[in-house]
């Protein structure tokens, strides 16, 4: 049932007047630096937030036994004791309306040197303008906190749900999906999710899995006085990657068969994110190790991609003078995801851009991304429709990153006003019977 406007109304409204708590609340989440592995602390600090709002709190730490046979799972070599998720849960007296999951994670990526950023330190938020800065402000602590302001706007009416709403803040996004995966094995689902992320006030129609892998190249160490002698393992490797480049130009040939991304100029990209190999300066370097990350299309088998780029480079590397007689070794460690399409016309996707027009006076847009989102686990493996829907954001994983504050009001109000509709509504407190006349 659409919203009445006089609710609408008051609903944008009651976001409007705690705007400034909820800025507050992004800021002092900026200041968690919850990098992988250590999410912990930030997330301790949501937890308590959601419990003194009254909701059930669950945190648990992701069990690789419980989901490492899923195929979902993404494979790691990582300790997960302090990776933990946050689950909160609010249930209605009566359940008349729709369940919804409210989904964002708590990890950032590694903010590179200081020096180089220019408004503020990574961890310390500063608002300037419009922009709110900080590393995780727009991916995506701004939209953590703008499901759970949402839900405090409508309490503020003295309103809430009328349907059971999860609220989830998880680990593992930036590098795997497990995080999101975990809330699923641990039975975790609902009717439709939101996740808030940085996509600029738009509807992810579709985005790409994700692949990350190791290649250990091997060299042959002698003095560098002989270096003629021997073989550079750091040099080998960078004929690793341009095998790898001419790979990905392969896959980008086949965007054709995608429909969603044939207009994309590139959809799969590749990328050498860190490069570490040699022991010292005066040796020939006897090891190389390039971490990488090549992105698949909706409807790709991980699995199968995985073979073909072990088989790709062990056709391209056939002929080279020592790579030919030891190969590189790949190892799969991280993403192992598939991409997603979000199918056209689901009840959720229309109330949301009845909500985003009313909160932004403006039509919702919907486009596809060559990026990874958690939303994959709740299409593909719970058959939810899972609206990516967020603010408007610069410089995500760069330096000085920032968030618009405007748009984060808007997409808070379009939240609420989904939840308002899709789960419908009922008072915070139970009305009080009246006693009848001629009864004790």
């Amino acid at each position: 049932m659409m919203l009445d406007a006089f609710l609408a109304r008051d609903i944008l409204r009651a976001v409007d007047d705690g705007f400034e708590e909820q800025i507050a609340f992004t800021e002092e989440l900026i200041r968690f630096p919850s990098l992988r592995g250590a999410e912990k602390p930030a997330q301790d600090f949501i937890a308590g937030e959601l419990e003194r709002r009254g909701y059930a709190v669950d945190s648990f730490a992701i069990d690789l036994d419980k989901i490492h046979d899923h195929p979902g799972f993404s494979p790691v070599d990582v300790d997960y004791s302090e990776a933990v998720n946050v689950v909160a849960t609010h249930r209605p007296r009566v359940e008349t309306g729709r369940s919804l999951i409210l989904n964002g994670h708590m990890d950032v990526v590694p903010e590179g040197p200081h020096e180089m950023w220019d408004v503020s330190p990574p961890f310390t938020p500063k608002r300037v303008g419009d922009w709110l800065h900080g590393r995780g402000g727009g991916d995506m602590k701004a939209g953590i906190a703008a499901n759970l302001f949402a839900l405090d706007a409508l309490r503020r009416l003295g309103l809430q749900p009328a349907a059971r709403v999860h609220v989830q803040s998880v680990v593992e996004e930036e590098c795997t999906g497990n995080g999101a995966l975990a809330c699923l094995v641990e039975g975790y689902t609902a009717d439709a999710a939101i996740i808030p992320e940085p996509v600029n006030e738009r509807l992810v129609r579709a985005n790409v899995g994700v692949l990350w892998f190791e290649v250990h190249v091997a060299g042959h160490p002698v003095h560098v006085r002989e270096a003629g002698s021997g073989a550079n393992a750091i040099e080998a490797g960078y004929r690793v990657i341009e095998a790898l480049k001419h790979l990905c130009e392969a896959w980008n040939a086949e965007k054709a068969d995608h429909p969603h991304f044939a207009d994309l100029d590139h959809p799969i990209n590749f990328n050498v994110g860190r490069i570490e190999g040699g022991d010292w300066a005066s040796s020939v370097p006897a090891w190389c190790k390039l971490s990488c990350r090549i992105a698949i299309y909706p409807g790709d088998d991980p699995a199968d991609r995985a073979r073909a780029i072990e088989a790709h480079l062990a056709s391209a590397l056939a002929d080279d003078a020592f790579l030919g007689n030891r190969p590189p070794k790949v190892t799969w460690n991280g993403f192992f995801a598939r991409g997603y399409v979000l199918d056209e016309g689901s009840e959720a996707e229309a109330a949301l851009a009845r909500a985003h027009g009313l909160a932004s006076e403006a039509a919702l847009e919907t486009f596809v991304t060559p990026a990874y989102l958690d939303a994959r686990v709740f299409v593909i493996y719970a058959g939810m429709p899972c609206l990516v829907y967020g603010p408007t954001s610069e410089s995500v994983h760069g330096f000085d990153e920032r968030v618009s504050l405007a748009s984060i009001r808007r997409v808070t109000g379009a939240i609420a006003l989904f939840i308002a509709e899709w789960c419908g509504l009922e008072p915070v407190e139970a009305p009080q019977q009246t006693a009848r006349a001629g009864t004790d």
